[in-house]
């Protein structure tokens, strides 16, 4: 364990200037606080914020850095609180312990909306210092050192998913590449043992063979460079398993045919020197076609640079080389860490530099819940990615496989929305194109445009689709809210009653509503019955429906014949064996007046068709299962059933209602609602109507055609 003044002469090592007694006083505090406490490996807990210091201290971090790694368990872990945090090592200090933090103290049921929780809180306090994730990044990487101490392998596998899910694309994203590549390590040898003992001996075995070959070949790269009069430092570094095995699960093949296994960086002065050697390189031994990266001149989102070239070098083996400056190494190896210098007066602003981060909080804005944060997050941080230009030269790093929405969601939120059409390269194409590198992109906009339901199918990145879903959201909304006002003021009016929101807004909490627009969303979306809204704002009421006794829905009969009749539920269909369960068919919604036939299905019954459902042809060869039935319908019998119509209905305030109004004057009821099919002038719907039967349905479908916001009304099949 890391002594006091040794951890304080670490920091003094690379920062003279240090807050020494600030970072006392946290050793101090931070032991006393956590006192007795131990962790699963048996040592005192303190060690832990300890440890994760003298990993901050290996990235060459500030004062209040160390001391929040020092402090960043108290409140969490013992009865410290954030005002006591503050009031010791000042406002700072306690921002980034707040942020680190990592219980939200919002009660989630599930593990995925508490970790998501978590992880939005996190963000947030990203965007206002970095240093947040920085700690917390230390934090998770010795927890998966100390992982094989937890005793349930349930846990283990949990908190290797998240590391892999969360904290390494993190750790990438700001450039930390060490960490990186450790906490993927670390959560690899947990998720997959053996893929990683496997890999492990492969490389092992290599290694052997190779002997002297990352020695030699280092030597020679040198050599060669010097003859040209380069000074440069070359580095042989061996593939880690986890990115061996990604590779080889991605490309599906075996260990033996990854070729690059071991890369070579070449480190020089400046950048013309880089591209001098590159050449160099490329003169001396042939390189391999398609797998040539300038990242100088076009760097990672996480501000990584450096030439990625592949030849087939001596000994007539395949290697990577990396080409890049020294200022550019020590960016790749500790990112955002690497140039991270706070003067006594600056504000904390690294955060507002990282494009990518600034997408993760309009994505934090957008998502309705916790989990869809999570899978939102999870794709922003997992996709590789392709350099586009805007007309104006400006660079957008997007994930590989986007198209131009994603691109206008990540110039600006209103540009996605009001996305019309796009230009790639000067040509006009579709909006689910997929981008390429190098390509120019024009988004043509109109301001009356608003987003698509249909591109949450072609979009990539988390940004342009929970925007897209929030809109969707607000759209629908409004819809189910106009038809709820509609249904209401009908339900009230026949029951000779007054309607206004006050009525509803007294009846609230009887309702466990919290808004009245909540109330008619809800009797909208068919959630909340109208009739329960009359009953809690007039207490008492007996309403005609109930007095008149409303016709049960009949969609599905069972069990035994006797039983049915006994309980006055006698199947209106001829030719059916008794005691055997009775359904009718999804894929043509059959009607009294249609011609029917029944197919036995073993296990489930008869399932009723129409004569003329396009499923029957996969019983033609099997006639021994079809029955011969009717239905039969007395006069006086007035059931209903489920009949389905595609609408194709304009796009206009109060389509809805007027739908609703006319299906309800002839005596149908809407019974579900699916809106398929959107743009700027109509939208395509199927509609489930309860009719008595075909001439019933065929009357509706007459009267919706009449209706001017219905361009089409059609009895569907299926």
């Amino acid at each position: 364990m890391i002594r006091q003044y040794e951890l304080v002469e670490r920091v003094k090592a690379y920062d003279p200037d240090a807050d020494e007694a600030l970072l006392n006083r946290a050793y101090v505090y931070s032991m006393k606080a956590h006192g007795s406490q131990t962790r699963a490996s048996g040592d005192p807990y303190f060690s832990h914020p300890l440890e994760v210091a003298g990993i901050l201290t290996g990235m060459k971090l500030d004062s209040a850095t160390i001391a929040t790694a020092l402090l960043h368990d108290v409140v969490e872990d013992t009865r410290a609180e954030i005002s006591e945090i503050e009031a010791l090592f000042g406002k700072k200090v306690a921002e980034l312990v707040d942020g680190v933090t990592k219980l939200s103290r919002i009660e989630m049921q599930a593990d995925d909306s508490r970790q998501a929780e978590n992880f939005r809180k996190f963000v947030l306090a990203m965007s206002h210092d970095i240093r947040v994730l920085l700690v917390k990044l230390a934090d998770r990487l010795h927890n998966m050192r100390t992982l094989h101490f937890i005793r349930d392998p349930k846990k283990r596998r949990r908190i290797a998913l998240e590391t892999l899910e969360i904290y390494a694309p993190l750790a990438e994203r700001i450039g930390i590449r060490g960490m990186k590549d450790e906490l993927e390590e670390l959560a690899f040898r947990e998720i997959e043992p053996e893929a990683y003992e496997t890999v492990s001996a492969r490389l092992a075995f290599l290694r052997k063979e190779a002997g002297t070959l990352v020695e030699d070949v280092s030597a020679e790269i040198r050599e060669t460079l010097a003859a040209e009069g380069i000074e440069a430092e070359v580095q042989g570094r061996e593939k880690h398993p986890y990115s061996i095995w990604k590779k080889m699960e991605a490309a599906h093949i075996p260990f033996e045919q990854i070729s690059d296994v071991v890369a070579f960086r070449i480190i020089v002065d400046d950048i013309p020197t880089c591209y001098r050697a590159l050449g160099i390189v490329h003169g001396k031994w042939p390189m391999v076609p398609g797998r040539f990266k300038d990242y100088i001149s076009t760097p990672k989102r996480n501000g990584y640079q450096s030439i990625h070239t592949t030849v087939i070098g001596p000994r007539k083996t395949r290697i990577e080389v990396q080409i890049r400056t020294r200022e550019m190494h020590e960016v790749a190896e500790l990112g955002v860490a690497a140039h991270w210098q706070y003067k006594q007066q600056a504000d904390a602003v690294e955060g507002s530099r990282y494009r990518w981060l600034r997408g993760l909080l309009e994505i934090l804005e957008n998502a309705d819940n916790p989990e869809e944060f999570l899978e939102h997050t999870k794709l922003e941080m997992f996709n590789d990615q392709v350099f586009c230009f805007s007309p104006k030269g400006e660079l957008i790093s997007l994930p590989r496989g986007s198209t131009p929405v994603d691109f206008a969601y990540a110039v600006h939120t209103e540009i996605g929305n009001q996305c019309v059409g796009a230009k790639v390269n000067g040509r006009l194409v579709p909006l689910r194109h997929q981008l390429h590198n190098g390509d120019q992109v024009e988004i043509l906009i109109s301001r009356g445009q608003t987003p698509s339901p249909r591109w949450e199918s072609f979009v990539v990145t988390g940004k342009a689709r929970s925007a897209i879903r929030r809109h969707v959201r607000q759209r629908q909304r409004e819809e189910y809210l106009s038809l709820g006002r509609s249904i209401l003021e009908r339900a009230f009016a026949a029951e000779d009653v007054d309607f206004s929101d006050r009525a509803i807004e007294a009846a609230l909490g009887k309702l466990k509503r919290a808004h009245v627009e909540d109330v008619l969303v809800d009797v909208g979306r068919g959630e909340l019955d109208s009739g329960d809204v009359l009953r809690a704002c007039f207490p008492g009421i007996t309403l005609k429906a109930d007095a008149k006794g409303l016709p049960p829905v009949k969609r599905d009969w069972s069990g035994d014949w006797d039983k049915a009749q006994l309980r006055g539920e006698a199947i209106p269909i001829s030719g059916l064996t008794p005691g055997m369960a009775v359904h009718l068919a999804d894929c043509c919604h059959p009607l009294p007046g249609d011609r029917i036939v029944g197919i036995i299905s073993r296990g489930a019954g008869v399932m009723i068709h129409t004569i003329d459902c396009e499923a029957l042809a996969a019983y033609s060869e099997t006639p021994e299962i079809w029955l011969d039935v009717a239905w039969q319908l007395g006069e006086g019998d007035d059931e209903f059933f489920a009949g389905r119509l595609q609408l194709v209905v304009a796009n206009e305030m109060g389509a809805l209602a007027s739908i609703a109004s006319t299906v309800a004057k002839h005596g149908g009821n809407i019974s579900n609602l699916k809106i398929t099919e959107r743009d700027r002038e109509f939208y395509t719907m199927l509609v489930d109507v309860e009719v008595r039967g075909v001439k019933h349905l065929t009357d509706i479908v007459t009267a919706l055609r009449a209706t001017r916001v219905v361009s089409s009304a059609e009895r569907l099949r299926g």
